[in-house]
């Protein structure tokens, strides 16, 4: 094998071994696990070990690539019964949001720092992107109202289409390209949001219906169908010039909240490969920094951010949430939780790549923006939650259910977990009250598996595989979650078991 690539292989393997290590240290010093790797990154390039990355086109299809891996983990691991509250106001973000931000930001940024105006709008638009992997890394972490977390993690998925294109348009007037005007700018960015929401989708519905219907010969290839489609989706809407970002994010989500088999190992492989994507991603723009011009770069940074922090992000907010009768402590939550990462990095790049006057400046000045107001915001997020009375008590995890189709048989092997928490334990089986043709054939316990019989109790992390009849699946999922839920007086308790219902 060729020498080089002998080497390449070492290198990234190592590069994963510490950020997995990194990501441990992140975790107790409660720091985003992004500066690690950014850092990382850095060590490695020219000033340090001496390796020289200076391709920025690659950075930028690369970069891409990696954001498209973690939007769709983004969409598999969110609930519906908590987006399907939060749409509007993360939508409104998106939307409305992202165009306060941009001018307000770009206004005072041009006075503060005498930027020609379309030169500071570029600025504003490549830092008005909220970043998905940040706001779902953070977010999941903390003890929040699911609304809350919701609209952020909405935002996030939504609002890199409109970004994207008004980055895409300064950038061109930068460079004196003739440029569209702005109202059919305008009409274009709901275009692209509207084509791409529509076909996201139809292949995330699509997708699922051909996954629950197709028997695949090996139980690892439903994990890689999926991600294949959001893949798919992003691709498909990509080359039809609509969003291809909310396209992937929304077929995620499709496909994430469906009744598909081998569902929870399609989940822990969206997670790792969304964690792989983020540490390339990190390090690469890493490698790509010259950190003797970021000196230079930090009181412009340091003016930008707070702006955009403390003025910009804030008006933005109460702009976007006013229709939706938030209360001001939450919006206060939300405007301080616009956690900035690799996609203002990435979009940094477009302006770089396309010789636009300033480009350096910009991308300069994101890179140290990045890096400050994600260790400040990152790490007081739990704080300012506790400050704002909105931190809620941790709720007891969800029963998940593993299946995976029995083709022969029409019939389905199903798995579940019992969780801490869950009112399944202490629970007989006859209690479960189960369809007629669905049984648990086998429980794991402390290590131990036995054939269970009317007297078997259900203890917490107690491991259960299930048999049922294909058409009665469903039901037998539902009232196993209603007794988790509600104890074995469920029905009695108005609890059906719907996915979602008590969130």
């Amino acid at each position: 094998m060729n020498p080089t690539v002998t080497a390449a292989l070492a290198i990234g393997a190592l590069v994963i071994l510490v950020a997995a290590v990194a990501l441990r240290v992140a975790d107790r010093l409660g720091l985003p696990s992004l500066l690690l790797y950014l850092a990382f990154g850095v060590a490695l390039g020219e000033s340090g070990l001496g390796v020289e990355f200076e391709d920025v086109s690659l950075t930028q299809t690369l970069g891409v690539a990696a954001l498209v891996v973690i939007l769709a983990e983004g969409g598999l691991t969110t609930r519906w019964a908590d987006v399907r509250r939060a749409i509007g106001p993360g939508l409104s973000l998106a939307t409305i949001g992202v165009a306060v931000s941009v001018v307000v930001t770009a206004a005072v940024t041009a006075w503060l720092l005498d930027l020609p105006w379309v030169l500071a709008l570029l600025l504003a638009a490549v830092i008005s992107s909220t970043d998905a992997a940040a706001v779902f890394a953070t977010l999941r972490r903390l003890p929040l109202p699911r609304r809350i977390a919701a609209s952020l993690e909405a935002e996030s998925g939504l609002n890199d289409a409109p970004v994207i294109l008004l980055v895409v348009v300064f950038a061109d007037r930068l460079a004196g390209a003739q440029t569209a005007p702005w109202w059919l700018t305008g009409l274009e960015i709901v275009g692209e949001l509207l084509g791409g929401s529509v076909i996201g989708l139809l292949i995330g519905v699509g997708g699922a219906a051909l996954l629950r219907r197709v028997a695949l010969p090996l139980s690892g290839f439903y994990p890689l169908a999926t991600l294949a489609l959001c893949v798919l989706a992003f691709s498909t809407t990509s080359l039809l010039h609509t969003s291809g970002f909310v396209a992937v994010y929304l077929c995620g989500l499709v496909l994430g909240n469906a009744p598909l088999p081998h569902r929870t190992a399609t989940l822990g492989f969206a997670e790792g490969m969304a964690s792989l994507a983020q540490i390339g991603l990190f390090v690469m723009l890493g490698l790509l920094v010259s950190p003797e011009r970021l000196p230079g770069a930090v009181g412009p940074a340091l003016v930008v951010g707070g702006v955009l922090l403390l003025v910009a992000r804030p008006l933005s907010v109460v702009a976007s949430l006013a229709w939706f009768r938030v209360p001001w402590a939450q919006q206060a939550f939300i405007s301080w939780a616009g956690l900035r990462g690799a996609v203002p990095i990435v979009l940094a790049t477009f302006p770089l790549t396309a010789d636009v006057p300033g480009a350096t400046f910009v991308f300069d000045t994101v890179f140290v923006l990045v890096v400050v107001f994600t260790l400040i915001q990152g790490g007081s997020l739990p704080w300012v939650a506790r400050r704002l009375g909105i931190a809620t008590p941790v709720a007891p995890r969800e029963v998940h259910v593993e299946s995976a189709p029995l083709e022969e048989l029409d019939a389905d092997l199903m798995q579940m977990t019992i969780p801490p928490g869950s009112r399944l334990h202490g629970v007989y089986l006859p209690e479960l009250r189960l369809p007629e043709d669905s049984a648990v054939v086998l429980i794991v316990r402390d290590g131990r598996s036995f054939v269970p019989d009317e007297t078997t109790r259900l203890m917490r992390g107690d491991q259960a595989l299930l048999v049922s009849a294909r058409r009665s699946r469903a039901q037998a999922e539902r009232r196993l979650r209603a007794v988790s839920r509600a104890g074995r007086l469920a029905a009695w308790r108005g609890e059906s078991g719907a996915a979602g219902e008590q969130d």
